[in-house]
């Protein structure tokens, strides 16, 4: 009866932190309201770019083909991603108490980055729709029906949700006894694990053997797809199709290349040691500046899109001129 009371009395010890406090960037109130601006810029931005795409996709007819529709998506997933943690580290710039609660920093935690594990299925998925493309041309239209992109939208939009769900769990249910400030501007799992009054080496493994086997497959997947598209490419007998070619998978592989850079060198080994704030300045690339570049990038180097932009915004603006 005794080691039941120690048992219950224990946990309740354990799970005495009901909030947690985000620092941010610690600075002046005066730079605390520059960062706000900036910030701010930042995620209007990201937000017109992305959704430009999205609303370009849906109402330019010429634009209804899986390639264009897997943008549109990604692009609406870009915005979903952002939107997760820049209005509260926005909110943040402005508060002086900086602090979040314990549900909402873990629901924060599990949509960033289920978010984000869709986001590297989207670009497996956006790899393999070039593979077939470009080295599958004949059958790329049996192969690539609207049955086929459909349930690979449904794939790539539930999957990270339902694959995440084990390292939330498994991270919130850590003790948690103090103390609370999280040197960051966002709940990420790696000082959040910190925080934690026992060092459980069991949930880093598995986190970090998650983080691994998805970024390494997915990466790996993506590469050999640009391998096999690079070959193919160069087997081409005309100049004009190489440079198409070329053209509309090197805006994806620049895309690649920005989000698995920087969130390889943080999240396959959360335990290497990173400083404090290389970790706050790369999390901020990939969750920031990474969403704020891809619609730039998709669409400079994009006729199509370019062309489908400038008429719905043409339309758009006759409209209220009217």
């Amino acid at each position: 009866m005794s080691s039941r009371l120690m048992n219950v009395s224990g946990r309740e010890t354990t799970n005495s932190v009901s909030h947690f406090i985000l620092l941010g960037f610690p600075s002046s109130p005066e730079m605390q309201l520059l960062y706000f601006g900036l910030f701010s810029v930042a995620y209007t931005l990201t937000l017109m770019g992305n959704a430009a795409i999205a609303c370009a996709v849906r109402w330019d007819q010429r634009l209804h083909t899986p390639m264009y529709i897997l943008l549109g998506n990604f692009s609406f997933l870009e915005i979903c991603y952002v939107t997760t943690t820049t209005p509260n580290m926005l909110a943040n710039f402005l508060s002086t108490s900086k602090s979040i609660s314990f549900v909402s920093c873990f629901a924060q935690f599990y949509f960033f980055f289920s978010l984000g594990c869709d986001e590297g299925f989207f670009l497996c998925i956006m790899a393999f729709d070039r593979y077939l493309a470009i080295c599958r041309p004949l059958h790329y239209t049996s192969i690539m029906t609207k049955q086929l992109y459909t349930s690979l939208l449904i794939f790539g939009w539930s999957c990270g949700f339902i694959l995440f769900l084990t390292p939330v769990v498994l991270i919130s249910q850590l003790p948690y006894c103090g103390p609370n400030t999280i040197n960051h501007f966002m709940c990420d799992p790696v000082p959040l694990m910190m925080l934690s009054c026992s060092d459980d080496t069991t949930t880093q493994s598995i986190y970090s053997t998650f983080n691994a086997v998805f970024m390494i497959g997915t990466f790996l997947f993506i590469l050999c797809s640009y391998a096999l598209v690079i070959l193919a490419v160069l087997r081409m007998p005309s100049a004009a199709s190489k440079h198409k070619a070329f053209s509309t998978c090197a805006s994806h592989l620049a895309v690649v290349v920005l989000f698995f850079g920087s969130v390889m060198v943080m999240y396959v080994s959360p335990g290497s040691g990173h400083p404090v704030e290389v970790q706050k300045i790369v999390s901020l690339f990939y969750s920031v500046i990474t969403p704020l570049c891809n619609p730039l990038i998709y669409s400079l180097r994009n006729k199509e899109m370019k062309a489908a932009l400038r008429k719905v915004f043409g339309t758009e603006i006759s409209v209220h001129k009217t």
